[in-house]
């Protein structure tokens, strides 16, 4: 296992939004040669030029490591189609491509035939379990989750996923590796995830809390009002930035699709996605990416949004009532040990506060909410669990 500062070459496969992205923060780590890979020329084009504005970006803040220029960090940039090219002498190859489990499984089998022993092999998914997804590959014990937060340069979280055949000097591997990539927002926060369950820690809660905004959605065309207007209740709430549905698009409304219908599969019916996203999906306006989704968007990547007018039904006190209810199962299962380890994945993954701070003053009452909400939406799966509504979490620190 190689120190980190001894990497040669890392390779990324995948150039989509989460791709370019890594690409770029491991170029910013000048730690070797970097190798970019995906299927199309164009996608390889559009991932190195916005690795080049974001270096130059950067540049002009003199953020950019000490002593080097954006040329010199893109000299290390290779873009390859061809999978073995790519892979050939790799220390690492991360995998970020669509949250599809049979298109994974079948690029691990090949990896599997393509690269040594000593070689990690990171996916970069965000919900599925590694063991499934390592299932036909002969390297299954090379094989970890390594799932980063976009954006990736920004967020400080990145979770460590062990599969049930992961060996442990590659864990450890992977450990370093993540620790060690520079983030411009402080140290790297590195959570290491034994036990598997469906997008691991932050993205359970998120998805959780999206049942909810699947709710409002619909919600919203029953009412006959624009989910443009729940959008701007949740941007006056959280003092700018952008809306749920317009992140939704920001994502990928392909990714979206995928994930809550992998969260319906593995978990819950209720995690299903609206049939409204379904339709987007079908006809191709799957947001930021096709330059129209919820929303239009613009050529310099900004959503066309008129935030002036709120529907006034976004709850903040339920939304994370959900989270809480949801994080208190993390704890049931015994995904996680306790309940600082979720809101620091929170704080370091979604630059919000975490469910728990607030919960253990608000259990109570928010648990009454969820009785409510669960009554009025049918949704049963949001019922608060027994360790939530009897406060037993506060005991699980």
């Amino acid at each position: 296992m190689k120190d980190f500062k001894e990497i040669d070459k890392v390779s990324v496969i995948g150039a989509g939004t989460m791709g370019r992205e890594i690409a770029q923060t491991i170029l910013l780590a000048k730690i070797g040669k970097v190798y970019l890979n995906d299927l199309k020329d164009e996608v390889l084009q559009e991932a190195k030029q916005f690795i080049q504005s974001g270096f130059k970006k950067l540049e002009k803040k003199n953020k950019l490591p000490q002593g080097t220029t954006s040329q010199e960090l893109l000299k290390n940039l290779t873009l390859e189609k061809d999978l073995k090219d790519t892979v050939k002498d790799a220390d690492v190859v991360i995998e970020a491509i669509p949250e599809i489990l049979h298109l994974k499984q079948q690029l691990f089998q090949k990896l599997g035939e393509l690269v040594s022993s000593d070689t990690l092999l990171a996916s970069n998914t965000s919900n599925m379990k590694i063991t499934k997804i390592a299932a036909h590959s002969k390297k299954a014990g090379n094989i970890v989750g390594m799932h980063f937060f976009t954006p990736v340069i920004l967020l400080r979280l990145i979770e460590i996923i062990k599969g049930k055949e992961t060996n442990e000097e590659m864990v450890h591997f992977a450990e370093n590796f993540a620790l060690n990539l520079p983030c411009l927002k402080g140290k790297r926060h590195i959570i290491r995830i034994e036990k598997e369950t469906p997008g691991f820690i932050v993205n359970r809660l998120t998805a959780a809390s999206s049942i909810y905004l699947n709710w409002l959605l619909e919600e919203s065309f029953r009412k006959d009002i624009t989910y443009e207007q729940v959008g701007a209740d949740v941007v006056e709430i959280q003092g700018g930035g952008i809306g749920p549905y317009a992140k939704w698009d920001y994502l990928g409304l392909d990714v979206i699709l995928h994930s809550f219908t992998y969260f319906a599969q593995e978990l819950s019916p209720y995690f299903q996605p609206s049939d409204y996203i379904s339709r987007l999906v079908k006809e191709n306006k799957l947001g930021k990416k096709t330059g129209e989704g919820f929303y239009k968007w613009t050529k310099d990547g900004k959503p066309i949004v008129n935030y002036s007018k709120k529907a006034n039904l976004f709850d903040i006190e339920l939304f994370m009532a959900i989270q809480l209810n949801e994080g208190c199962r993390l704890l049931q299962e015994q995904v996680v040990e306790g309940y600082k380890t979720i809101d620091k994945a929170i704080i370091a993954g979604m630059d919000m506060p975490g469910p728990f701070s607030a919960g253990k003053r608000n259990y109570e009452n928010w648990s009454e909410k969820l009785i409510e909400f669960v009554k009025k939406s049918h949704i049963e799966y949001l019922y608060p669990c027994k360790i939530m509504e009897s406060g037993k979490f506060k005991e699980m620190k």
